[in-house]
């Protein structure tokens, strides 16, 4: 008796800490956060270049290069780097949750951990939904400065227009709340991507098909939701706004 009542202890014992230690989710901060890093900066990097191509030209035209620097800005900060941040995400990371934890229930694994005493959500889900609210913000950020660089050393390098201006100009435009709001809609991203990917991975059934079907499903889920999210949050954090460009004209 006593032999079986230590052997279930120390069984309870290896699994709080296995379940510790994944709530930490120290493995899933590193495959969210800097393991995503070189992907989102490249990313961020061709499409500053790409926007920056679009805009500096026509402002120059204009004779508004003192506001290039405030548009660029206001576009990354509001609306470029959290949504091709949370795409990026969607795709590399959604997708691998809903496949690996749509793997773990096809092959019983969750069911495995209910008999042992432990709650799937917590061990399989939580930990993944912590990981993806605390890492986007950081890489919206990281996208944000890698796009507004690569814009200004184009409008540098091409058009001639001092890195200097376009900095001034961007100063003068944002504000604080445009950072915080990206860091908010980052959060809100964040916190959809997991849900939907770990919801269709953990509700899977069917085998390899299911799981084919699910990532698919949480992909696109992922992405609708991300740009109706987009959309709500923009109406209530920007439909007032309009002075912005006024300090940099």
């Amino acid at each position: 008796m006593s032999i079986a009542v230590s052997d279930r202890t120390s069984t309870t014992h290896k699994i709080l800490y296995t379940k510790c230690k994944s709530f930490i989710a120290g493995p899933k901060l590193e495959r969210v956060g800097p393991k995503s890093v070189g992907v989102c900066l490249l990313t961020a990097s061709f499409v500053g270049l790409a926007f920056g191509i679009q805009f500096v030209r026509e402002f120059t035209r204009l004779g508004l290069n003192r506001s290039i620097g405030g548009v660029l800005a206001l576009a990354f900060a509001r609306e470029l780097s959290p949504v091709i941040t949370s795409i990026i995400i969607a795709g590399r990371i959604g997708s691998a949750f809903a496949a690996e934890l749509g793997t773990m229930q096809v092959s019983e694994q969750t069911d495995t951990l209910r008999v042992l005493g432990a709650n799937p959500v917590d061990y399989m889900v939580i930990p993944r939904v912590i990981a993806s609210c605390i890492t986007l913000p950081f890489l919206t950020l990281l996208c944000f400065t890698v796009g507004m660089a690569s814009s200004a050393l184009l409008a540098d390098g091409v058009y001639g227009i001092s890195i200097n201006i376009i900095l001034d100009s961007a100063q003068r435009a944002l504000s604080s709340w445009d950072i915080i709001s990206a860091m908010l809609k980052s959060q809100v991203f964040g916190l959809i991507i997991s849900i939907v990917s770990c919801g269709w991975g953990i509700t899977t059934s069917e085998g390899a098909k299911g799981v084919g079907e699910s990532t698919t499903s949480a992909v696109v889920i992922s992405l609708v939701g991300i740009f109706i999210a987009d959309f709500i949050l923009s109406y209530f954090f920007f439909q007032g706004a309009g002075n912005s460009l006024k300090n940099c004209i």
